[in-house]
């Protein structure tokens, strides 16, 4: 490589990390602005809306207006959203201590059958903030959405899982990489998933319009 690529990839590399800290800064202080409750759900939605916008091939945008315009206008979806999935986990978490509590007392069926209830759950955590950031639908259609789309792509359903578990494990290890990189990391890496699997529900949507529409 010439001493001219040697800079343009450096300027590059550059460019892609003071982007990632950017919206990394944004979704903290965005958080703090909504007191944690009202804010990390909305912030978590424009970091995805950011990204969705970078791996869609458009850069020159103003990182800023484009995160608060996001912010704002999926603030109330993304806090249903986020409070029907934090609700949930909390009385996943309260069945869980109980379970493990009274494991003597408790029929067998019932653990059995909460692991399975615990996957779906899962299922929804993950995949239902990129389709609020990519589809205009009713709450509960993402959050339904989310456990079709996980399911019948388990593929990327792992791939996405694999990625955000090294992600938080990495940081849990390097906490230096939290105000900086690892919000950033995370979002860009769901969307990037994400992205591979709307991409083809579209172009099937859009095949099935263009055939109707020639009938």
């Amino acid at each position: 490589m010439n001493g001219k690529g040697i800079v343009t990839t450096l300027d590059s590399l550059l460019q892609w990390i003071t982007r990632l800290v950017a919206v990394n800064l944004l979704w903290i202080g965005t958080s703090l602005a909504g007191l944690l409750i009202a804010g990390v759900f909305p912030a978590t939605a424009a970091a995805l809306g950011v990204s969705r916008k970078w791996l869609r091939g458009d850069k020159d945008f103003s990182i800023w207006k484009s995160f608060i315009g996001i912010y704002k206008k999926d603030f109330l979806s993304a806090n249903v959203v986020g409070w029907i999935i934090t609700i949930a986990g909390i009385i996943l978490y309260v069945n869980f201590q109980i379970l493990t509590g009274n494991q003597g007392e408790i029929p067998f069926i019932i653990p059995f059958a909460f692991y399975p209830v615990l996957f779906i759950y899962f299922l929804i955590v993950m995949w239902s903030f990129p389709l609020l950031v990519h589809y205009k639908a009713k709450c509960f259609h993402h959050i339904r959405n989310a456990v079709i789309i996980g399911l019948s792509k388990i593929h990327y359903t792992l791939g996405m899982g694999v990625v955000l578990f090294s992600i938080t494990y990495l940081s849990l290890g390097y906490p230096g990489m939290i105000p900086f990189f690892s919000i950033s990391i995370a979002a860009i890496c769901s969307m990037w998933f994400a992205l591979q699997v709307f991409s083809k529900i579209d172009s099937k949507v859009s095949l099935i319009e263009e055939q109707e529409g020639a009938q």
